[in-house]
């Protein structure tokens, strides 16, 4: 089949031909090449274990200076401690190339990982030796056997003084049979491993105790056994999916690609098949390999190769690249549906553009929300009765803070409102996401635990005790139960508690949940906050500004004790008098105040609050800032 010029655009073929022609052909593997994805929960160790495998595969000069966790490539990264955005890297081992996936850890993040997971042949299971599985271990477990993708069980931090080998190995087995794995699935190796020393052994060491090998080399070993080769048919035309977009000053976008099938060169002209099934005629103006954390060209990849191509101006993740005569297209890639939604708009306080924010138009916002959608594909931007402002949503509040977090640090200034659930109508009924929770605490604050989740209306599904002065307690709670859980749970536990979760389905709508128990102390009037009025109101609850602060009317400057918002003057000045006084020079002893992070002030917000963002403030305020306004609309909602 003949295809058009580059300005026009022809129908392709469908999947099922392609597939029914590819499969008369020879079947090849390619013995050279092996794709796998590291997946495992936050903190688990998987960016560590790759930092290890690349320094004994070779991949850094000795004596050369590399930062600790160098797959975490962007500060957001680094700060965090989490993976965030999939990224790979190859190993060398001999004549052997072992292309290695790190995927985010987060469920928030299940996009990356749905996205990495159709780049590889297999997967490294990664499991803390002393907490065991966790939400976000089921999470990327179950994507992976749902893609029957093998897999190789690694023990983490076998050195650990609270490892428990034994029982998190039963638990990893547990967890593959309540996600309905079948027999093959669960006749996994097993690897026990400390990244961090860079040592690893396939007989299992003692609690606490180092792997008796001295290098990763049973690790390496065991992954050339496990986990398959990639098979292409002899002769089949070009295959390639995009799975993620990245950008260079030099080359503009490139797109990241798995090679399915045939062959790929520099200049080559080739079929870009767009989601919509058009097809346009093309031409790969550079194309790139990794070879240890660098991309450098190469003319010429070939199936099963994780390649960069540049050239294609507005190419976007799903889409396929195919050969011009014969051009068939792979399947779509499909994420889960986004659980949790926001606002986003332009900063319309009265101190807009004067916090260092360089970008504060709506058509900015705009840009660069559709900016993200290119490469975020587990994101979805609604317009909304306002102009200047969309709604956001997204798989879970982390991902959408994140999101924000990263604009600021642009130069943007935005008015983020309080996150809501994404609700659905199934059979004329209302339903709504929910969680499943699962907790580490200290014994002592069981019953605290318990009573903050009744009222958010979870209900415990399990709890265990492993004899550590710790108990682990599973929920199934609303998502709308854990929007401002983090913090209060934090306080209740002295900050000794772990709480992890993961979207559990949706679920009929659990009803009214309790509101934020404490109001909000509102500035009445603009001004700075003196030393003077806030000694006279931090007995009324918590200040969340230091003195000289910049305040207007509207502004949330504090926590009230009670659970009524109260209008206050924190710009109240001392007065002075020419009488002198024993106690004059007296000093004002202030409580220091509680700093929010952008997460915690989202947390924080009530219905009608919503959050200030610029690059260096994070402020809470009302909706509606005239207090004659918004008690008239308290009237209005009373009365409506």
């Amino acid at each position: 089949m003949e295809c058009p010029a580059v300005s026009s655009t022809t129908e392709s073929s469908s999947p099922t031909a392609s597939s029914s022609v590819i499969a008369d052909l020879p079947l090849l593997v390619r013995e050279d090449l092996r794709n796998v994805a590291i997946v495992a929960h936050v903190d688990h160790g998987k960016t560590t274990l790759v930092d290890a495998m690349l320094w004994q595969s070779g991949a850094f000069r000795v004596g050369s200076n590399v930062a600790d966790r160098v797959m975490d490539s962007n500060d957001l990264e680094r700060e965090k401690g989490i993976t965030i955005l999939a990224k790979n890297t190859a190993v060398k081992r001999g004549d052997m190339t072992i292309n290695i996936v790190d995927t985010p850890g987060h469920a928030d993040f299940g996009g990356e990982v749905e996205r990495a997971l159709s780049m590889v042949d297999g997967v490294v299971l990664l499991v803390d030796a002393s907490e065991g599985p966790l939400p976000q271990t089921r999470f990327v477990l179950r994507k992976a056997l749902m893609a029957r993708l093998p897999v190789v069980l690694v023990i983490n931090k076998t050195d650990r003084s609270d490892a428990r080998i034994d029982e998190v190995v039963d638990e990893t087995y547990a967890l593959f049979l309540d996600l309905d794995a079948d027999d093959e699935q669960i006749d996994f190796p097993i690897v026990y491993c400390s990244s961090r020393a860079g040592r690893a052994s396939l007989t299992k060491p003692g609690n606490g105790e180092m792997p008796d090998h001295e290098n990763l080399d049973p690790l390496f070993e065991t992954l050339l056994q496990a986990i398959p080769a990639p098979t292409y048919h002899e002769g089949a035309p070009l295959q390639a999916q995009v799975t993620n977009i990245d950008a260079s000053p030099f080359l503009g976008r490139i797109g990241m690609c798995r090679v399915v099938e045939g062959t790929i060169r520099k200049g080559q002209q080739v079929a870009w098949i767009s989601q919509d099934g058009s097809t346009t005629r093309t031409k790969i103006t550079e194309l790139l390999m990794t070879e240890a954390l660098e991309r450098v060209p190469v003319e010429e990849a070939r199936a099963g190769d994780l390649i960069a191509v540049a050239g294609i101006a507005d190419i976007t993740i799903g889409e396929t690249l195919a050969d011009p005569e014969n051009p068939h297209q792979l399947p779509l890639i499909t994420v889960d549906e986004p659980a949790i939604s926001m606002t986003v708009g332009i900063n319309t306080s009265p101190l807009a553009g004067k916090d260092g924010g360089t970008k504060l138009t709506a058509r900015q916002v705009k840009n660069r929300l559709d900016a993200e959608l290119i490469g975020n594909v587990s994101l979805r931007v609604l317009n909304t009765e306002r102009p200047d402002t969309w709604e956001v949503q997204g798989r879970g509040e982390l991902a959408l803070a994140i999101l924000v977090e990263t604009m600021r640090r642009e130069g943007f200034e935005l008015t983020i409102g309080k996150p809501q659930v994404v609700t659905k109508v199934v059979d004329g009924k209302k339903e709504e996401p929910f969680e499943r929770l699962t907790i580490d605490v200290p014994e002592e604050y069981l019953g605290a635990v318990t009573q903050l989740l009744a009222v958010r209306k979870g209900r415990m599904e399990n709890m265990s005790n492993h004899g550590t002065g710790w108990v682990r307690l599973e929920f199934h709670v609303p998502s709308r139960g854990l929007i401002g859980f983090r913090t209060d749970f934090l306080t209740d536990t002295r900050g000794t508690g772990i709480a992890s979760a993961i979207f559990d389905g949706y679920g009929p709508w659990a009803g009214e949940l309790r509101a934020r128990a404490s109001g909000s102390l509102v500035a009445d009037r603009a001004g700075k906050a003196t030393p003077f009025a806030m000694f006279s109101l931090q007995e009324r609850g918590t200040m969340f500004v230091p003195p000289t602060t910049e305040v207007y009317e509207g502004m949330i400057i504090g926590e009230n004790s009670r659970a009524d918002d109260m209008d206050v003057n924190i710009t109240k000045e001392k007065k002075l008098t020419n009488m002198r006084s024993a106690t004059g020079d007296e000093l004002v002893h202030l409580v220091p105040p509680r700093a929010l992070s952008l997460e915690q002030a989202l947390e924080f917000c009530a219905d009608d609050e919503c959050v200030e963002i610029t690059p260096v403030s994070a402020r809470i305020r009302k909706v509606i800032l005239n207090a004659g306004e918004r008690a008239r609309a308290r009237t209005r909602g009373k009365n409506g």
